[in-house]
């Protein structure tokens, strides 16, 4: 199937790996252009290699969406090179573990800017532009714990959830001018933020990494983790021109472990 992505110009956040990695990939494998941001020069580089050496392809950038100006500078190069952004993917690594005892404000502060804020400002600066062409597609990458929380995962649970509302509201807003706005929901995927939190829970409780690896496995109907290939499809999909009639959707990629229906 053609997606319908050659010639578009995709701006993918939080791309040096995982699944920001995994979405710039699919949508380059697309005919698309693209842009990658990430705060680690060396890593983004890398990154933006691996799949194109030609600048007119591939664009690694340096950005910190925690701050403001950055998102500003950010797209705006995006539009001095590639001349317009058709498709953003907000993404950024997640807060730190924690619970209610043990997050204080300096992780809320965090958790904010980092999981919550950096999407909205993205999505600000691209808006005006798909509104004036009458064409955008954006997806926010959010995680299944928005719709059904995890433990030690505070920051993450009530951030995220907020995106979802944040997400539905902007997608009726931005619906008459042909700009879609959905979530993505990844689960257990083959990340190092997945590695991340295994280890963090491994220090926690005594447990080794293999058997929280194991648990986690066991706790999805399919059987085995996602993969940041499988992840960057999905995405892609949700770019394409068959993909214009959804909008305001919220989908798991997680192997059937939501137990909730909606």
């Amino acid at each position: 199937m053609d997606l319908g992505l050659k010639d578009k110009t995709a701006l993918v956040a939080g791309a040096s790996a995982g699944l920001g990695l995994g979405v710039a990939r699919a949508l380059y494998l697309e005919g698309a252009r693209v842009a990658m941001c990430s705060r680690d020069k060396d890593r983004i580089t890398k990154a933006a290699a691996s799949l194109s050496a030609k600048r007119d392809e591939v664009l690694p950038l340096v950005s910190d969406l925690t701050v403001p100006d950055d998102v500003e500078k950010l797209v705006k190069t995006v539009n001095d090179t590639f001349g317009r952004v058709d498709i953003l993917f907000t993404n950024c690594g997640g807060p730190p573990l924690g619970q209610h005892d043990t997050v204080g404000e300096k992780e809320w502060e965090l958790g904010y800017n980092l999981t919550f804020m950096s999407a909205i400002r993205l999505i600000q600066q691209v808006v005006p532009g798909m509104k004036a062409r009458k064409f955008g597609r954006i997806i926010l990458s959010t995680s299944l714990s928005a719709k059904q929380p995890i433990d030690n995962l505070l920051l993450s649970n009530t951030f995220r959830a907020g995106l979802l509302g944040y997400a539905k509201t902007i997608s009726r807003e931005l619906a008459p001018f042909g700009v879609t706005v959905n979530t993505v929901m990844p689960g257990y995927t083959k990340t190092e933020r997945l590695n991340y939190l295994a280890e963090g829970l491994a220090q926690k409780s005594g447990r080794s990494k293999d058997n929280i690896f194991a648990d986690w496995q066991g706790k999805i109907p399919l059987g085995r983790l996602g993969t940041t290939d499988e992840f960057g499809n999905l995405v892609a999909f949700l770019a394409s021109s068959h993909a214009g009639f959804i909008t305001g959707a919220a989908i798991a990629f997680d192997g059937g472990q939501t137990s909730g229906i909606l």
